[in-house]
């Protein structure tokens, strides 16, 4: 029997030769960029978009759109101002590094050859977002209005806006729509994501949200990039709004092209539904539960499942 002194540790027994050249052997091989490895970088070699840096900036924005949620409460308005005041130099600056860093993968973004041009570039985009923010806010007070009127289980306003995993997403959501509608290549997607990965919630940023939205549970929820949403509709979990089918160009090339649902005004979509392609759910229209909808409906509709029949067995005979 072997006894190993506080100071010595079963590598200490390994044959280092051994471990140092597959060590550096394989070192050697990662540290070489692959074909495949070039052709999926930018052609710059400045720093990448950083998701840390990009979970910081989300929760700036919800320092101050929700001062009060996620910061010591501050009544006098002197003093939140000055908060507010320095969350948002602090998001101005951020925002504009991250945008500097995302507009690498921007496909029509030759002509800013420069380090100056990018970020002259990504300071004009972060203002026209932050003066999106009182807009996103407004929104999102509407959103926790609508959950807080649709579930009984809420008893006020703190507990939608702490833990429904609804305000998450589309704090999220809100935020990474407005950057996709400036054409911020890169950050929107990873806001997005950061929000699918925590609450099951896969909002597209390029889909088109209106007010008093809300998702019930909400796990499994997919909604589309080309999906476009009225006010007052509500879903629940594990609804898809997804695609039917693709159409390709002559080189077999995918075409981004409307191919998601559009939900008009004052619908509901009930837990498991599955809508899919561009048709049209008419406005105060019921979708029930488990239902797969690939062709439009007038307004409103009630789409429901067929009754299930009960069918008893004798004998223990089975299906």
């Amino acid at each position: 029997m072997v006894f190993y002194s506080n100071y010595t540790t079963f590598a200490d027994d390994m044959d280092k030769t051994k471990m140092n050249d597959t060590l550096r052997r394989n070192v050697a091989l990662l540290s070489k960029q692959t074909e495949q490895e070039v052709g999926m970088m930018p052609a710059t070699v400045a720093p990448l978009p950083s998701v840390e840096q990009v979970k910081q900036i989300v929760k700036l924005v919800k320092s101050i759109i929700f001062p009060d949620y996620f910061n010591k409460r501050q009544p006098d308005e002197a003093i939140r101002s000055y908060y507010i005041g320095v969350h948002m130099d602090e998001l101005a600056t951020l925002l504009t590094k991250q945008i500097a860093h995302g507009l690498q993968f921007c496909e029509d973004c030759e002509k800013m050859r420069t380090k100056d041009q990018v970020y002259g570039e990504a300071e004009r985009k972060a203002l026209e977002f932050i003066d999106a923010l009182p807009e996103i806010k407004r929104l999102l007070y509407t959103d926790v209005q609508a959950m807080f009127d649709n579930d009984p289980a809420v008893s006020n306003y703190g507990e939608v806006i702490f833990c429904y995993p609804v305000m998450n997403a589309m704090t999220h959501y809100r935020m990474a729509h407005k950057l996709h509608e400036l054409k911020v290549p890169v950050i929107p997607r990873i806001m997005t994501e950061l929000a699918h990965s925590k609450t099951g919630i896969d909002i597209h940023p390029g889909a088109q949200i209106g007010e008093y939205f809300s998702i019930d549970h909400g796990t499994g929820v997919v909604i589309g990039e080309t999906t476009i949403i009225g006010n007052h509709v509500s879903l629940y979990q594990g609804v898809t709004l997804g695609a039917k089918s693709f159409k390709y160009d002559e080189n077999g090339n995918m075409l981004n092209v409307p191919r998601h649902p559009i939900i008009e005004d004052h619908v509901t979509v009930y837990s498991n539904a599955s809508i899919l392609g561009r048709i049209t759910i008419g406005h105060d229209s019921v979708i029930g539960g488990n239902i797969w909808l690939t062709h439009s409906v007038p307004p409103y509709s009630r789409i429901l499942q067929s009754k299930a029949i009960d069918a008893g067995f004798q004998d223990g005979a089975g299906i």
